[in-house]
């Protein structure tokens, strides 16, 4: 039932990106090799704090909380949209996984700023790429000894990305890495503490 989920939105954000050019409306969802790349490296880590940050239609989530559900962990997920939080709702429901998720509809910066320190073990990032620098602070802060930060589109929006990567690459204690899996996957990892 899973997989056919994952096919259906899939297909689903592919179509409706296709018919729209306003950004707010489009899905902009991972790639499936991305969301199988994210369900790895959640059960590598055995990340059982996992935090999304950029919900949209629950496609991305599906693949996190699948992982961290198989580790005993929990996702929390932000979407400031309110028709994008709505479907994200729907599909966990579906998919049987709304009890492994907790779904915040709200400004993920304040969410972060509310975040205790080293709250999550996972960090996935897939949000308003202008945003991300201004967040680096409150990420490097929120994100556990050994916990891992991916961000989306590292590949495909460089150009937005690159300034944010430099921030991340130039901080102390983190080491980096660009995976070429879909979109491009920039990682960070923590250092202990």
């Amino acid at each position: 039932m899973m997989d056919g989920l994952l096919d259906e939105l899939a297909r689903f954000g592919d179509e409706n990106d296709r018919i729209r050019a306003e950004r707010a409306r489009r899905m902009l969802n991972i790639t499936p090799d991305t969301g199988a790349f994210l369900d790895v490296l959640v059960r590598a880590t055995g990340a059982r704090r996992v935090l999304e940050i950029g919900t949209s239609n629950g496609y991305s989530t599906l693949w996190l909380a699948r992982a961290a559900r198989a580790g005993g962990g929990r996702v929390t997920s932000v979407e400031m949209a309110a028709d994008k939080f709505a479907m994200a709702t729907a599909n966990l429901a579906r998919a049987g996984l709304d009890g492994a998720v907790t779904l915040i509809h709200a400004d993920a910066g304040a969410v972060l700023a509310e975040s205790a320190d080293a709250a999550w073990d996972f960090i996935f990032l897939d949000s308003e790429r202008s945003s991300y620098a201004g967040w680096w602070p409150q990420l490097a802060r929120v994100l556990a000894p050994r916990g891992l930060l991916v961000v989306d589109n590292a590949i495909s929006h460089a150009g937005e990305m690159a300034a944010f990567m430099a921030r991340v690459e130039a901080s102390a204690g983190f080491s980096t890495a660009l995976a070429p899996v879909g979109k491009g996957e920039f990682m960070a990892v923590k250092g202990a503490a």
